[in-house]
């Protein structure tokens, strides 16, 4: 299959398609009460809404809080909308507030949707069961077109799992995340719609639980539109978006904050449980692996010590190292053919434990980069990272954007294929970025060209580039 890099303007175009609503066959379903059971609850109206065989909206007349005893589910496949009066559902417990489970569009506003909140690494909420998410929409495994799931004041907060997760794979809570993950899912492509929503204190009581996540697994695409949004002290990755076979990922984030996401395998519980010699290098023949640490048992969540071994031929250890698995403000992974288109304007990403945008795209495709007016600040690897793994490249445009105080480089662009790297950078800052080593780092690592062109910028820790050409200017 052979893959057109979209352009910016063709994927704003899409989404702006993508954005109307269906057409209502039917008057609106009045929830009358705030009962969590029963005539006029909202629960009543979901199960009413899922028989009409139409697009159906649900309207809420009473402003007060919904206490939930269990999950609201809606099991009908027509599109769905509910629309709040800043109504605050609340799980009594630890489970699931609001189930889309048959794959159907779904559009909430208005509405406020939490947890009980209390949970980390030592209060876990996922010990004696799945951890509760705040929304959760499962896509039927032979669904094609798009599921889009559309938020609008939305707030999402104090849920031990996911924030908000669509899930295009057949394994469910399973999938497991980074380079595309594992599983298989349905030809469908997935929309999400975020404007002026909020998803905080989320995925802190389950190993990588993010604020939002989608798993996409068949030949579909993701397309995300954020605006006027805050995802911020999420357990894991603040946003993950994980594409894993054919596809496309397609971004526009505006005007929206990133923070504090990462520490759910906190480093001030866990370092307690590594290793006295975390990392060790062998000469050949001198330590078998028996000899090293092996792996931690017995911590809080044992998930987040991660054990590395690399292996002689011979068999015998050349080194090993041990980690916490600490997660980025907003990571995305592409996988199989498909490419990562993303534009980000008014952006801050600030505070996270691992990267702030950690972007990786592998197999055939492409990363095509837009960052205008964007600041990442004080995250505690890099500010900004895309790394193209094949022969893909990486076109990108940075404008009156900031790095600066992030423990990593403040930009990286990397290609370790046969790619090209084409970048311009203009009225860019970075400062105190990686000990004041980089502030801009771009490699092309293989028979690939590289070019940057940067004007009217300062980067005070300087440049590392590797097999590609820096022309400055003023």
């Amino acid at each position: 299959m052979t893959h057109r890099l979209p352009t910016l303007t063709s994927t704003l175009a899409l989404v702006a398609g993508l954005s109307a609503a269906p057409a209502l066959a039917e008057a609106p379903i009045l929830v009358t009460n705030t009962a969590g059971f029963g005539e006029g609850s909202l629960r009543a109206a979901l199960a009413e809404a899922a028989t009409t065989g139409a697009a159906s909206r649900i309207v809420l007349q009473d402003e007060g809080p919904i206490a939930l005893a269990e999950t609201l589910v809606y099991d009908g496949t027509d599109p769905l909308e509910i629309i709040g009066a800043g109504n605050q559902i609340t799980a009594a417990g630890n489970f699931t507030v609001l189930a889309a489970t048959e794959g159907a569009d779904l559009t909430l506003r208005d509405l406020m949707l939490s947890g009980p909140g209390g949970f980390d690494i030592e209060t876990r909420g996922d010990m004696d069961g799945p951890a509760g998410k705040g929304i959760f929409v499962d896509v039927r495994d032979a669904q094609d077109g798009t599921v889009t799931l559309r938020l609008s004041h939305v707030s999402v907060q104090d849920v031990a799992g996911h924030g908000i997760h669509v899930s295009d794979c057949d394994l469910a809570d399973s999938c497991g995340g980074g380079g595309g993950g594992a599983g298989e899912g349905s030809p469908a492509s997935i929309v999400v719609e975020m404007t002026g929503s909020l998803v905080e204190n989320v995925g802190n009581g389950s190993f990588d639980a993010d604020g939002l996540r989608v798993d996409e697994r068949g030949a579909g695409d993701i397309t995300l539109l954020l605006t006027d949004s805050r995802i911020a002290g999420v357990g894991a990755d603040g946003l993950e978006l994980d594409e894993g076979q054919d596809g496309d990922v397609l971004i526009t984030v505006l005007d929206t904050v990133f923070e504090f996401n990462g520490n759910y395998c906190d480093p001030a519980v866990l370092n307690a449980y590594l290793p006295d010699e975390d990392e060790g290098v062998f000469a050949d023949g001198e330590r078998a692996e028996d000899a090293i640490p092996g792996p931690v048992i017995g911590s809080p969540d044992d998930n987040c010590i991660e054990r590395a071994v690399d292996f002689y031929d011979s068999g015998m250890v050349e080194e090993y190292d041990f980690g916490l698995d600490l997660d980025d403000g907003f990571d995305v992974d592409e996988a199989g053919p498909g490419s990562i288109i993303v534009t980000m304007v008014g952006t801050l990403i600030r505070g996270n434990v691992d990267e702030g945008f950690d972007f990786d795209e592998e197999g055939d495709g492409g990363m095509e980069v837009t960052i205008l007016r964007s600041t990442a600040e004080g995250n505690t690897d890099d500010g900004y990272k895309l790394s193209e793994e094949d022969a893909g490249g990486i076109t990108g445009t940075v404008v009156a954007s900031r790095a600066f105080a992030n423990g990593g480089v403040g930009f990286v662009f990397e290609e370790e294929d046969a790619g090209d790297v084409m970048l311009e950078i203009a009225d860019t800052l970075t400062f105190g970025n990686d000990d004041g080593e980089t502030g801009l780092e771009l490699v092309q690592e293989d028979a690939g060209t590289g070019r940057a062109v940067i004007t009217g910028s300062s980067i005070d820790e300087g440049i590392d580039a590797v097999g590609v050409e820096v022309v400055t200017g003023e």
